[in-house]
């Protein structure tokens, strides 16, 4: 699926129907890539998603400190919303120090994951992967597999 958006606001609403979108996996963390150029959207489509969700807290980039985990509001289908950059990564290894293994096997994680190709060997099939591209006119392209 794709979706065009042209404007700021249309974006937040497509993160929004994204965010609602979403559905529990019973085997493991829900795990979303998302994958584009620098400045494409990528950490604002995350921050857009954690509102949805219901996170009161400012959600910056974590490419310096490569991790951020959130706790949702009771009643979510997650309890936490973890936002991984991997812009940062020289291998797949460096995912270990994240005890990343450990959060998918956690069925109430929403892993969002920034720049899964660094470390695509290391990944396992995510759940869904949004890729992002800026069109010529500046509107963003967003799709979904």
């Amino acid at each position: 699926m794709k979706k065009l958006v042209r404007t700021l606001v249309e974006f937040e609403k497509e993160a929004t129907r994204f965010a609602e979108a979403i559905i529990k996996n019973k085997q493991s963390a829900v795990l979303v890539t998302l994958s584009g150029e620098l400045g494409v959207g990528k950490t604002s489509f995350v921050k857009a998603v954690a509102r949805t969700l219901g996170i009161k807290e400012i959600v910056n980039s974590p490419t310096f400190v490569l991790e951020k985990i959130y706790p949702l509001p009771n009643g979510r289908p997650f309890k936490r919303l973890v936002h991984i950059d991997a812009y940062r990564l020289l291998n797949k290894s460096e995912l270990v120090a994240l005890e990343f293994s450990e959060r998918m096997r956690d069925t109430d994680n929403l892993i969002l994951f920034e720049w899964p190709e660094k470390v695509a060997s290391a990944l396992p099939i995510p759940t869904t992967k949004v890729s992002f591209t800026v069109l010529p006119d500046g509107s963003r392209k967003i799709s979904y597999a």
